[in-house]
């Protein structure tokens, strides 16, 4: 599971996810990639879902570059707590992604494989995505 080995502060503040991705919303290191449609927090779970679904649809074949990282610590608190009493403590781990990330990049299959392995890893996740394809000039 993908978490921090240090953070700065141990519990983070909820913050927007309002507008669309500062950086990281172009191709940069693979030919095929997987981008946000949509803001949410992907937790660590999703991520490891996907990347798990994109490693076994190519058998070992190209190389795939993970872009997101879970960075931000979400608090809960026990289940039948009264109010007040504090922040609770970190339960799990999510990345910020916003409208225009690109989340995971593939290369080195065919463009077939790749779509459908990009299809099967945004079938793992809870927003909608797009596939995009460098293009070469």
């Amino acid at each position: 599971m993908l978490m921090p080995k240090r953070v700065k502060y141990r519990k983070t503040q909820r913050g927007r996810m309002k507008g669309y991705a500062k950086g990281g919303t172009t191709l940069s290191f693979g030919t095929f990639g997987l981008q946000a449609l949509e803001p949410v927090w992907l937790n660590s779970n999703q991520i490891e879902a996907a990347r798990i679904a994109l490693t076994k649809y190519t058998k070992k074949g190209g190389k795939i570059w993970i872009r997101v990282f879970p960075d931000k610590a979400i608090t809960k608190k026990p289940a039948e707590t009264r109010m007040g009493k504090g922040k609770g403590d970190p339960a799990f781990w999510v990345a910020v992604v916003r409208p225009g990330r690109v989340m995971f990049e593939m290369e080195g299959i065919p463009e077939a494989d790749a779509r459908a392995a990009l299809k099967l890893a945004s079938d793992k996740l809870p927003i909608h995505c797009k596939i995009l394809v460098r293009q070469e000039i």
